[in-house]
């Protein structure tokens, strides 16, 4: 039965990679990568590999395909005026060369390496109990790989850089993304209200956990930053101009704990990002706690894109007077009108 679960499990996996390749709609190519990631996942279950697959399922297909669909909508313009143009013979018989090529390149690599292949799996299990960490994933991304944790959390800050960079200078220092509308009784704005407390729960939890059991403050990130994306586009909240000290402050901060508890370990251990002796998981779990917010700030601001609305007060101008307001509410419903405009 397993085997036969395994086996659908991978034909449709490559049956829907090859579609999602060839699918000339960027809106479809995006809709079948989340689909891919989706699958992926549960084949990272039936690894055994719990936390990949949250991974997955966080990073891969949910913040990736949200970005790609975003893409699609921006391309949507351009993507009509270039349907009905083809690729010559030439090009395509170039392209399908070099994919060729590269498929066998890959395949040759895998062939020829060493068996067994090199693995440092030995010295890890005999030191990971130094850490105090029950969740092995933890202990090597915090403890052994330290340095590449801190890149990647770098890494994010930078990407979030570059997409503010992408701004108009009118609109620089303002608030990211355009400013959702969505009507007060319906179903996007009673989601909002319902699914974040349950989804801060459900984050937080997955985060703590991730010291010795499956998760992590990457998809407990990934959870808290989708719980605000949504209160956003139900328009009861909007997102706050990038010029803000606050939330400058929260972007830089995980990582500078991070590089700080790094020259700690100069002084008290020897070594950069090296831990003292017993303290292990405290610092651990300090380091996780400073890049929960931050990772939630920038997964969100990324899928928010570049600023582009200028800087202004929520409450930049008073709500008319009974009879002004009375006839300016009779040109339109209310929920046409942004959230703070409205009457109470």
């Amino acid at each position: 039965m397993m085997l036969a679960l395994n086996v659908g499990l991978a034909l449709l996996i490559v049956s829907l990679a090859v579609w999602t390749v060839f699918a000339r709609d960027t809106f479809a190519a995006a809709v079948g990568f989340i689909a891919f990631g989706l699958l992926l996942t549960l084949v990272w279950v039936q690894l055994h590999g719990v936390d990949v697959a949250l991974t997955e399922a966080a990073i891969g297909g949910g913040l990736t395909g949200a970005l790609l669909i975003g893409a699609s909508a921006r391309l949507r313009p351009t993507e009509a005026a270039s349907r009905g143009e083809r690729a010559g013979p030439f090009t395509v018989t170039l392209a399908a060369l070099l994919a060729c090529a590269v498929s066998v390149a890959l395949v040759v690599c895998v062939f020829t390496l060493p068996d067994p292949a090199p693995t440092l799996a030995a010295e890890v299990a005999v030191n990971i109990t130094s850490t105090g960490v029950g969740n092995p994933i933890t202990a090597v991304l915090l403890a052994f790989r330290a340095m590449d944790t801190l890149l990647e959390a770098i890494v994010l800050l930078f990407a979030l850089i570059g997409v503010w960079s992408l701004a108009p200078s009118s609109a620089w220092g303002g608030r990211p993304g355009p400013l959702h509308h969505a009507d007060a009784n319906g179903m996007l704005a009673y989601l909002a209200r319902v699914l974040p407390p349950i989804g801060v729960v459900a984050g937080i939890y997955i985060f703590w956990v991730g010291a010795d059991h499956p998760g992590g403050k990457f998809q407990g990130a990934t959870i808290l930053a989708a719980m605000w994306l949504l209160v956003i586009m139900a328009g009861l909240a909007d997102t706050p101009p990038i010029s803000r000290t606050w939330l400058r402050s929260v972007l830089v901060a995980g990582p500078l704990v991070f590089v700080g508890i790094g020259f700690v370990g100069v002084v008290a251990a020897g070594a950069f990002l090296a831990y003292p002796a017993g303290l292990a998981k405290p610092l651990i779990l300090v380091i996780e706690a400073a890049l929960l917010p931050t990772l939630a700030l920038t997964l969100a601001l990324l899928l928010a894109g570049a600023p582009q609305r200028a800087e202004r007060s929520r409450k930049f101008a008073p709500l008319p007077q009974k009879s002004a307001r009375s006839a300016f509410c009779a040109a339109r419903p209310c929920s046409q009108c942004p959230p703070w405009s409205r009457a109470s």
